[in-house]
């Protein structure tokens, strides 16, 4: 009986898994070569709009389908329904692009994929860590073979399709996205935790999320990652042109750097957790962020690799920590709705501001063919230095805020 329920869980974890690799597989090989396909098909002015639609459906989505989560349907069945409507919105978009049906159609038919993809992620997440014994130690390594799928779908891109700036890309991301739909069959099914009666239509919306900001802490963890996402949502759309600006081919590929050092911080955060107050990550986080950029300020070669390179600690000692974080500390019937709130903050205000703003900088630094990237870089670095010090400043640890091999 113990092989065999040992059996079982070692299975279970092998879904769970699969889930998070064919979901980062999808949106990594669409996001990731987007910054080069745009131009190629004469939309580089549009790209800040573009971009910006996630942010937009990020303060719609993801807190209804949270609410739904947690007070109505499975999320395995909720994430099921838009992976389909995110392959069919991904396939019409791809037409539109490759058509040239107008910049209208073009931006709807982003903004409808975007609702559909926004509050996805969330809902994987807060699929896997409901089954998790031990969130802390056990969603690291799973979440790492997320970004293995992104990792993978950005060398199917570059390597295999050899499509970087081509709308192939599309296409097969759509066809992915149909594969996410089909592996929430094989995942364990999650009932929602809260009651479905009497509910407001606050609590529908799952406008009641906000409830949560009443914490301290809690407020001060969603604002930051808004603040800290503005200057990190310039990363995707801008190194790729950088590294092109550099002499580089393959950026897709390229950028996968930092998918690898998030693997390994993933693999490594359990121990990390283990030893340092959740504070201390979170301030490591956001150094590594600003430090990153000030590598990119430098325009060379080595140190915009460097800088790639550290993307996965300025990424993963914060906005993977966040999860765990409200795993611990928030009740099990808001949990989704308390990661559809952190989708919100970092997907909506802090994309929205960080891709309409830096589209605005990068044209104020542009001059033709000729980017000044040490004043672009430049100014993302500080922005991400001014969060690093209101956040020390606003924290409070509390006397349970220890490392795990404390408690």
């Amino acid at each position: 009986m113990r092989v065999s329920g040992v059996q079982s869980r070692n299975s279970e974890m092998a879904r769970l898994i699969g889930l998070f690799f064919i979901h980062g597989m999808a949106l990594g090989m669409w996001f990731v070569p987007l910054s080069t396909l745009l131009p190629a098909y004469g939309l580089e002015a549009y790209k800040p709009y573009i971009y910006a639609t996630g942010a937009i459906s990020a303060f719609i989505s993801p807190l209804i389908f949270g609410a739904l989560a947690d007070q109505r349907f499975a999320p395995a069945t909720l994430l099921r329904w838009l992976s389909v409507a995110s392959a069919v919105c991904l396939l019409f978009t791809s037409l539109a692009i490759e058509k040239g049906w107008g910049v209208t159609w073009i931006l709807i038919l982003f903004q409808l994929h975007a609702l559909c993809v926004t509050p996805s992620w969330s809902l994987s997440t807060t699929l896997v860590l409901a089954r998790l014994d031990n969130a802390a130690r056990e969603f690291g390594p799973i979440r790492a073979c997320g970004t293995f799928g992104w990792i993978v779908g950005c060398w199917v891109v570059s390597y295999v399709l050899q499509s970087d700036r081509s709308i192939i890309t599309g296409y097969t991301a759509a066809a992915v996205w149909l594969l996410v739909a089909a592996s929430t069959y094989m995942v364990p099914s999650v009932s929602p935790s809260a009651p479905t009666s009497k509910r407001s239509w606050k609590e529908a919306l799952g406008l009641d999320a906000w409830r949560l900001l009443k914490n301290r802490n809690h407020c001060v963890v969603f604002v930051t990652a808004a603040l800290y996402n503005i200057s990190l949502a310039a990363f995707y759309p801008y190194t790729p042109l950088h590294l092109e600006a550099l002499g580089f081919e393959k950026t897709s590929a390229i950028m996968t750097l930092g998918q690898v050092t998030e693997i390994i911080a993933m693999l490594g955060l359990a121990w990390v957790m283990g030893r340092f107050r959740i504070k201390t990550l979170f301030l490591a986080g956001i150094g590594f962020g600003a430090f990153r950029y000030a590598l990119c300020m430098l325009d060379n070669q080595p140190s915009l690799l460097i800088g790639i390179a550290l993307h996965g600690f300025a990424f993963t000692l914060f906005f993977i920590t966040v999860p765990i974080y409200l795993d611990r500390e928030v009740a099990t019937h808001y949990r989704a709705r308390a990661q559809a709130l952190f989708t919100l903050m970092f997907g909506g205000f802090g994309n929205l501001f960080g891709y309409l703003g830096s589209g605005w900088f990068f044209a104020k630094t542009t001059t033709g063919n000729h980017t000044n990237w040490q004043y672009f870089w430049g100014g993302m670095s500080a922005i991400a230095a001014l969060v690093f010090v209101i956040f020390a400043l606003t924290f409070r640890e509390r006397a349970s805020d220890k490392p795990i091999n404390e408690l």
